[in-house]
């Protein structure tokens, strides 16, 4: 965290566990590079498609064909070791399937919205990276204007739908949303899961669908203040998230050395939002991960990482698979332990 800022994805570090945390945020050590080569296709894609929107082309094949020629333009500055001329070529097959199954999927219609929103905004709505942030007050703030923390976020482009504008973020997979991803409200499954993940009764962990929902509050805090910033009429805000990395749909003939795949997109809005507050306020809002977002907040500004109660379930679910577990004293103490 710098001053009282810190990025989205810092939350969802404390949530798996306050010393990663601390180490990646705090002491800004970095992890492996297990997701390098992935992160790298993402980052090229988003920006190919980005510069494909800012075309203004709308209809299916056009935006296709912008997107993959900005791609053939930029394929040789990707240098990633390849074990073969043939395995780069395949590589490349697959990246142009994904920004076909993007504009099936949603690539049209996205591009009119946001053609119409730059249209009728005096400021750019395509990214990639578009910076959006939300100030939040700590609990207990009152009028200390000093009590607040600003959290810093992403989305790749914003385009208009009807009454609402909509920040769509590219990412490399949606595995990380888990129950979120095939649920489509709020109440029941959802809910439940997000109060249980922080009752130190209940053996729930959920750090990164718990982290899926503060940042949907983030970026809509976001959202709403671009949107008042660029003076639209829309009412409402909403969060859609797009994988580009996702290999799990894609179907490869080798003889005749295509590729196909299709694309699934989320809108995690409705899954975040709360009905009664949103007849309170006529805002997609949920009271309930707000006050979590601020009480959150309020543990990573102190500077005090110690696991504490939460540490058998940090232990057990989220040191397996930490970057920083060998160099971490809590996790080489609990390791050595005496149980005599």
């Amino acid at each position: 965290m710098t001053g009282r800022r810190l990025p989205v994805d810092g939350l969802g570090a404390y949530l798996h566990c306050p010393r990663q945390y601390e180490f990646a945020h705090v002491h800004g050590l970095a992890g492996d590079d297990e997701e390098a080569v992935e992160t790298r296709q993402v980052e090229l894609l988003r920006t190919v498609i980005c510069d494909a929107l800012r075309t203004g082309e709308t209809e299916p094949r056009p935006l296709a064909n912008a997107a993959i020629a900005r791609l053939a333009e930029r394929w040789p500055e990707r240098d990633d070791r390849f074990h073969s001329m043939a395995q780069r070529r395949h590589e490349r097959r697959a990246l142009e399937a994904t920004i076909r199954a993007y504009v099936e999927a949603v690539g049209p219609t996205h591009a009119r919205g946001v053609t119409q929103l730059r249209n009728a905004a005096d400021g750019d709505v395509i990214g990639p990276a578009l910076s959006l942030s939300a100030t939040v007050s700590l609990p207990d703030a009152g009028e200390d204007e000093n009590a607040a923390v600003t959290v810093d976020a992403t989305v790749d482009y914003v385009f208009e739908d009807g009454p609402s504008i909509t920040g769509v973020r590219f990412v490399p997979t949606l595995a990380p949303l888990g129950p979120l991803r095939y649920r489509s409200k709020w109440d029941g499954d959802v809910a439940e899961l997000f109060v249980d993940h922080f009752d130190p009764d209940a053996d729930r962990f959920e750090p990164d669908a718990v982290a899926s929902l503060l940042e949907t509050a983030v970026v809509l805090e976001g959202l709403r203040d671009l949107r008042d910033r660029l003076e639209l009429e829309a009412s409402t805000c909403r969060y859609v998230l797009a994988p580009l990395a996702d290999r799990s749909n894609d179907a490869v003939d080798w003889v005749r050395e295509t590729v196909e795949t299709s694309l699934e997109v989320v809108d995690l809005t409705d899954v975040f939002l709360d009905h009664h507050t949103f007849g309170l306020t006529h805002e997609h809002r949920n009271r309930t991960v707000e006050r979590r977002l601020r009480e959150v907040l309020a543990a990573i500004v102190p500077g005090e990482f110690d696991p504490g109660p939460a540490w058998d379930r940090i232990s057990a679910r989220s040191c397996p698979g930490c970057a920083y577990a060998v160099g971490c004293a809590d996790h080489v103490a609990a390791e050595v332990r005496f149980d005599g």
